[in-house]
């Protein structure tokens, strides 16, 4: 069930038969099977380095099969056509993982109804007197200087400078990719605890160690944002804390 809901996804049972056809014709002129040229294209893809292989327990016989895979590399021909074929599926939406995390739910179970009652927010949030709401995000900055991850007041969102920190922990190493990727994840679990979605994002302030990582975090922006492109404004800052090679805050309005 849960990878037919891919499947629809992807454009549909007839589509992904055409994949198949095209699977099987080149596995058949390279003499191996629909999985190794499946997994072998995946592997001749731009930054992969490795692919998991589904085993069978008791198939012993897949462990040659699976072998065969790094003894072949597929023709130019083959991979023009295995490219020709997967241009007519449609994008499977969000990254790896995301069907757990937000819609479309491509679970077995499709809305995940069958697990929780409701999916719970990212941070705990807490309304004030004056009617603003305020979601925390449990970082050892927010109690040290007093501050909140992110407030709504109307409906308006304001989050805070964020990190890649989770509690006390920097996360993302030297990375600017896995540090920015982090912080607009963190961004967005904020500005959803608080009744809105990274969509509603108008704006985003981005500030970098390095002068030399801005095209780095600017293309991961630009792959979280491209469908939305708030205004944005981006720095060279001395950022407080050596591990930190970028900082960013958003506006959001509901």
């Amino acid at each position: 069930m849960k990878y037919k809901r891919f499947i629809d996804a992807a454009g549909g049972w007839s589509k992904f038969q055409k994949l198949l056809a095209v699977l099987a014709n080149v596995a058949k002129n390279h003499s191996t099977s629909m999985a190794n040229v499946a997994s072998r294209f995946m592997l001749e893809q731009p930054a992969v380095g490795g692919v998991i292989i589904g085993a069978r327990l008791g198939k012993s016989e897949h462990i040659k099969e699976n072998a065969a895979l790094l003894s072949f590399s597929l023709s130019v021909e083959s991979k023009k056509l295995l490219q020709a074929a997967c241009a007519e599926l449609d994008s499977i939406p969000g990254d790896c993982g995301d069907e757990y995390r937000k819609p479309p739910f491509l679970t077995a179970s499709g809305d995940l109804s069958h697990h929780v009652e409701t999916i719970p927010p990212p941070f705990p949030s807490y309304t004030g007197s004056d009617g603003r709401t305020k979601a925390l995000s449990g970082t050892i900055w927010e109690d040290l200087a007093g501050f909140s991850r992110a407030v709504r007041k109307g409906n308006s969102i304001q989050v805070s400078g964020t990190t890649a920190t989770h509690g006390s922990k920097s996360i993302g190493g030297n990375d600017a990719t896995a540090q920015t990727h982090f912080v607009i994840d963190k961004i967005e679990g904020a500005i959803q605890s608080l009744g809105g979605t990274l969509n509603d994002v108008v704006r985003t302030r981005i500030f970098i160690r390095n002068i030399s990582d801005w095209e780095i975090i600017a293309r991961v922006h630009g792959e979280r944002f491209k469908d939305i492109q708030p205004a944005n404004t981006m720095v060279r800052a001395d950022l407080i804390g050596d591990e930190y090679l970028i900082e960013m805050e958003a506006e959001a309005q509901l």
